[in-house]
């Protein structure tokens, strides 16, 4: 389930103070503030994302680089890109993100069935590639699986009956890792792309359509 992280505030007036004896020292009210809210697709991804770089720094990070790490984490360029895209939003009262490939999106959600289960392999690879990361966001978080663990989730997944195809793919792609002996699979902590969000709710609106069917 898509959760929203409230982070991200743009204050209009937070450039550089103003010296003593300016206007802006004479008791000015500061404009007032735009909130936009930060969704993340993957709670313990974002999480662990960030926790990553701040460990990365050797100090405690300033107002700005807090907030660049906060929107990577969440899967943008840095903030600049967030709070651009953010505004438009806001301005254009626009329900889908314009960063989002929503051709990619509603070409691939054909690939799902009623109940979520992929049908087949899709030809192309950019679809191929969004399918992969909805399996992957399936896979629980920080566990270590056997192969045969892996492999009966995979099942229930899709209806085609080649999770081996499927279990190399995500391999392959990097969003799972394997032991050296190919037995112990793990997934990747990684940030997934815009798409994906949208093409879950895609998903859990064509389940929500044949329950209601």
């Amino acid at each position: 389930m898509t959760r929203f992280f409230r982070a991200c505030r743009i204050d209009k007036s937070a450039t550089i103070d103003a010296p003593a004896g300016s206007e802006g020292a004479r008791g000015e009210q500061p404009m007032s503030r735009t909130v936009y809210p930060l969704a993340v697709t993957d709670l313990s991804t974002f999480a662990k994302s960030l926790r990553a770089q701040l460990n990365a720094i050797d100090h405690a990070p300033s107002h700005v680089e807090m907030l660049n790490a906060v929107c990577r984490s969440a899967g943008y360029r840095n903030y600049q890109a967030f709070r651009s895209h953010a505004a438009g939003r806001v301005a254009t009262g626009a329900p889908r993100d314009p960063d989002v490939d929503q051709t990619l999106v509603d070409k691939t959600v054909r690939h799902f069935d009623g109940a979520g289960r992929l049908l087949r392999w899709p030809a192309r690879d950019k679809q191929a590639e969004l399918c992969l990361w909805v399996l992957w966001s399936r896979i629980p978080s920080g566990a270590v699986l056997d192969e045969r663990e892996m492999s009966d989730l995979l099942k229930t997944w899709h209806t085609f009956a080649d999770w081996a195809l499927l279990r190399r793919a995500l391999a392959s792609t990097a969003k799972v890792v394997r032991s050296k002996d190919g037995r112990a699979y793990r997934r990747v902590e990684r940030a997934p792309p815009l798409e994906l969000r949208a093409l879950l709710m895609a998903i859990e609106a064509r389940d929500g359509a044949g329950q209601a069917a």
